[in-house]
């Protein structure tokens, strides 16, 4: 299986319509509307500009799903952020732990290539979204415990999760 990261692109908005799904989003607080989700793809293209990225997650060439990484103040501290979907078909296979550990790789050269950028990144899955906590232990994170998150970012709504911690230096 070849599992390879492609940075968001225009052509992907079809892959973040097949992720907006009650299925897909029920930890998150479901389906967004057309008008969210174009928005969403915006502001996923414009990210790069904000030092952050989101990928198409690959699969033998077909679109398995995304993982994203970003900056943001958490607690006082500016941090990475990290979040990701596997569409239900590829589940089950290793591609949330390959596409997290390409991730990580691109991450941690950015981050020893720039003194300045913050070395830890967090990950904020719902408590009860066994499949992600599990990806976050196995891919090296810290669990710091519930936590009240709020998302989207700026929205006012707060979903409980668990505070998964990784250091990148």
């Amino acid at each position: 299986m070849d599992v390879r990261l492609e940075p968001w692109s225009d052509s992907r908005l079809g892959l973040l319509r097949r992720i907006n799904t009650p299925l897909m989003r029920r930890h998150v607080g479901g389906p967004e509307t057309p008008e969210q989700l174009l928005v969403r793809h915006r502001r996923y293209l414009d990210l790069p500009s904000l030092g952050g990225v989101v990928y198409a997650v690959l699969v033998d060439g077909a679109e398995a799903g995304s993982i994203a990484r970003h900056r943001r103040g958490w607690r006082g501290a500016e941090v990475h952020e990290t979040g990701w979907n596997v569409l239900p078909e590829f589940q089950g296979r290793g591609v949330a732990l390959a596409a997290g550990r390409a991730m990580l790789a691109a991450l941690r050269a950015e981050v020893a290539a720039d003194p300045s950028a913050p070395g830890v990144l967090h990950a904020f899955p719902a408590v009860d979204n066994a499949p992600s906590n599990a990806l976050c232990a196995r891919l090296g994170f810290t669990d710091g415990g519930p936590c009240d998150f709020e998302y989207p970012q700026r929205s006012g709504r707060f979903l409980r999760s668990t505070d998964w911690r990784l250091a990148l230096r």
